[in-house]
């Protein structure tokens, strides 16, 4: 009876200590996982399920993740940077710079009277001859007073000038105060004293690096509505391309110094600036290739300044048209191309393509082929070198040329003549 008694004792006391067990079980609800299962899983992934972690482990698990992602570099997320790595260069200002510089960027209108392009008579209302335009351009004002920077060829031929601004003010019978056809380059002011018109600042080309952001802006397609702003990058520095001539198929100035752009310059941006990302102007938008895309060019403003400044004084431009050091040759800057496809001895200096007849060239005995590679202590690379070392002398003056004819180096005196006037 007591063995009875004791046994059921036993029965109850292991009943109640099962059913306490299994209540435990039921309180959490799944089966715990080992500390360092959990733990792992915590740290490797934030996301998972962890509601077999107690909620204390949670929270300081969480702590640790968030304190880890926010206090390092990390791939992947937005903005964010790999550690170690340069940050991403920001996006050139483009509508900052053309809001500088818009408002001093004009539309010059190069007006003929009476005649139509057909050649047929124009008359007002009145029965006078009309005006006009046989061309629309763009300028840039570098003086309050409206002195305007263009290039000639906007302005060559006309009877009559007017300059539109951007906020519809408009100028008629504007001054031509200088041009020269040898750079394409011409000054004209708007009449009248006193003003107090938007300018823009002249900058430094020289300054300028291959794949740096450019603006152009200008009239294209003198379209309505102020002129267009394009962007692009400084694709190549100290270009020489040659201008086509008044008619199809004639040749105008070679033009040196240029810089090559994938901003697009087309019909009408001629005279227009191009800009750097400051707002200063660094080229004048002359040229746009016609057989090839992303090609444009611009005049150096380095090698404007001085040209503007003198045009802009009434003056003549120092080393150009009558008074200009005068060889009397057609050449090329040698390049690698031009070299293998001539076989030619060496990849620099400027190759003479034709001895003009009765010059100091042809008096001194320079030949087709020569290389220019000097010009007394100046060392001659290009076109461009060239030039501004002609532009040091005047008529009359002698120089040493040093040439490479036929792979032999050899000197040449040559006393300089006088450019005719073209």
């Amino acid at each position: 009876m007591r063995r009875r008694r004791f046994l059921t004792q036993l029965a109850l006391f292991m009943l109640a200590l099962l059913l306490t067990l299994a209540g435990c079980s039921l309180t959490n609800g799944t089966t715990q996982k080992p500390a360092t299962a959990t733990s792992t899983l915590h740290t490797t992934n934030p996301t998972a399920t962890t509601n077999s972690v107690p909620l204390s482990q949670q929270a300081s698990a969480a702590a640790t993740t968030t304190s880890a992602t926010t206090g390092s570099a990390t791939t992947g997320s937005a903005g964010s940077t790999p550690a170690g790595a340069a940050p991403p260069a920001a996006l050139p200002d483009v509508a900052g710079v053309a809001q500088k510089v818009r408002p001093a960027t004009v539309l010059i209108l190069n007006i003929v009277q009476g005649r139509s392009a057909g050649g047929s008579q124009i008359a007002n209302p009145g029965g006078q001859p009309g005006d006009v335009p046989q061309g629309a351009g763009t300028g840039f004002i570098i003086d309050a007073s409206g002195v305007i920077v263009t290039n000639n060829h906007v302005v060559e031929g006309a009877q009559k000038l007017s300059v539109v601004l951007p906020d519809g003010q408009r100028f008629d019978n504007a001054q031509l105060l200088g041009a020269d056809p040898q750079t394409d380059l011409a000054v004209i002011k708007v009449p009248g004293e006193g003003k107090n018109l938007p300018t823009v600042p002249l900058g430094s080309s020289s300054q300028l690096q291959v794949g740096e952001w450019v603006v152009a802006i200008g009239n294209a397609l003198a379209l309505k509505g102020g002129p267009t702003v394009t962007a692009g990058v400084v694709s190549a520095t100290g270009r020489d391309e040659q201008e086509p001539g008044e008619t199809r198929g004639s040749t105008g100035p070679i033009l040196h110094d240029l810089i090559q752009t994938d901003a697009a310059i087309n019909p009408g941006n001629s005279g227009g600036p191009l800009v750097n990302m400051k707002g200063e102007v660094v080229g004048i938008n002359t040229l746009g290739a016609s057989d090839a895309q992303g090609i444009g060019f611009a005049i150096s403003i380095d090698s404007a300044k001085p040209v503007i400044d003198a045009l802009r004084q009434g003056q003549q431009v120092a080393g150009r048209g009558t008074g200009q050091a005068y060889l009397g040759i057609q050449s090329l800057t040698v390049t690698p191309s031009i070299a293998a496809a001539n076989g030619l001895s060496r990849n620099d200096g400027v190759v003479v393509v034709n001895v003009i007849t009765g010059t100091p060239a042809q008096k001194a005995g320079l030949q087709q082929g020569d290389i220019i590679i000097g010009l007394d202590n100046t060392a001659i690379a290009d076109q461009n070198d060239l030039q501004n070392a002609l532009q040091q002398h005047k008529p009359g003056d002698t120089v040493t040329l040093k040439i490479d004819r036929n792979g032999t180096q050899t000197t040449v005196q040559i006393t300089l003549g006088d450019r005719p006037q073209q």
